[in-house]
């Protein structure tokens, strides 16, 4: 006998509609933001307000994340926030032409992405502001010093740039004698030697973690920006990425900036977000390396910030000093002077006045000046190396 045919059933009065459905994950999305942007607010406010808990997550929680996201993000070759950020406008873009149709869903797709890359900045970078100094931490004394003792480290400063500059012979090896005495007409440095600094700034970096401890540990290969312009137009030479937790440098810029940038940026991996800090770390991973091109770099870059602190209360030392300085060096300087020259304009100022406030709003009252303070870290260094 033949089966009789089959009425349809009506439709479940459980069974949410489609409208329904999207009304549905909609407010799940919305909700998970919420969670988000609270959970951010509050580790922001415990970092800020609650003694202790900036230092213990940075030495506790924070290196658990780089040695889970970091070492995911340096199994690509290439850095992944910046590819992050091409997708990003490709995501706003595309959403742009569905906000007419359906405002309520780009809208909650744009929250949610809002918030989620604020809990990654918070977790990954913000409360690190707020952790114990560096300087405290290695024991080192800030005292307040005089034109001579400046005078004193400036002139050091000179000797190790000129003596280390003996000892780069690049005949043999990846440079081939393209630096230093970097001008204009040099090429733009190649791959091999991109990964040769990137290297050697890792060992350098964990070299100096041997001396202070909360500097030991791992870290991610450094990565050069495939398009190095997005940097060199807000005058920046390299950026940390805390939605990536990598170390980004800007590869087109003079080369003797390159080797003390890398480490400058993998210090920020040590949860030490303080310019000032990293700076001064990065000068001391450089100085202590094997290597003469970043010997180099740590003390001429050294010789920068401390040659300008001496020009503001003795310029005639400071040129005097300028020039004792080996012609190469000369040259690197006068290079990078104009490099950064002709990315001045509306972009730089804004880029400068955002970071301005951006170091503000983290514990740097003294915003983009909060640099000078390598050259107090210097001097204590120097002086306590004297005894």
């Amino acid at each position: 006998m033949k089966i009789p045919s089959k009425f349809p059933s009506p439709p479940s009065r459980h069974a949410p509609s489609p409208p329904d459905r999207v009304r549905r994950s909609q407010i799940r999305l919305f909700a998970i933001s919420l969670v988000l942007a609270a959970a951010a607010a509050i580790l922001g406010i415990c970092a800020r307000m609650v003694p202790g808990f900036a230092h213990t997550y940075s030495i506790t929680v924070y290196p658990v994340l780089v040695n889970t996201i970091g070492r995911f993000s340096s199994i690509f070759p290439i850095s992944l926030s910046e590819a992050g950020l091409y997708l990003a406008a490709v995501f706003c873009i595309l959403n742009l032409f569905s906000l007419i149709r359906k405002p309520l869903a780009v809208l909650s797709r744009l929250f949610f992405l809002v918030c989620l890359l604020l809990f990654l900045y918070t977790a990954n970078c913000g409360i690190n502001y707020y952790r114990t100094p560096f300087s405290y931490e290695a024991g080192m004394v800030m005292e307040k010093s005089s034109t001579e003792e400046l005078y004193s480290l400036c002139l050091f400063l000179t000797e190790q740039v000129n003596s280390t500059l003996k000892e780069t012979d690049h005949s043999e090896d990846v440079l081939k004698g393209l630096y230093p005495g970097q001008t204009g007409d040099t090429p733009l440095p190649s791959a091999a030697m991109l990964r040769e600094f990137g290297m050697e700034g890792v060992k350098s970096m964990k070299d100096l973690g041997t001396d202070y401890p909360q500097l030991a540990g791992y870290y991610p290969y450094p990565k050069p920006l495939m398009n190095p312009r997005l940097l060199s137009i807000q005058q920046l030479c390299g950026i940390y990425s805390p939605f990536t937790i990598e170390a980004n440098y800007n590869r087109e810029m003079p080369y003797y900036n390159i080797p003390h940038t890398i480490c400058h940026e993998l210090s920020h991996l040590k949860g030490f977000m303080r310019e000032d800090e990293a700076n001064f770390i990065g000068y001391l991973a450089c100085i202590g390396s094997g290597s003469p091109d970043f010997r180099y770099s740590g003390y001429l870059t050294g010789w920068v910030y401390a040659g300008n602190a001496l020009a503001k209360v003795d310029l005639e030392a400071y040129y005097d000093l300028y020039g004792r300085l080996a012609p190469e060096a000369a040259r690197d300087l006068s290079w990078n002077n104009q490099f950064w020259d002709r990315f001045d304009g509306k972009v730089a100022e804004a880029s400068t006045q955002l970071n301005d406030r951006y170091l503000k709003a983290n514990n740097q009252e003294d915003g983009v000046r909060s640099y000078g303070r390598m050259v107090d870290l210097m001097l204590a260094y120097y002086r306590d190396s004297q005894w």
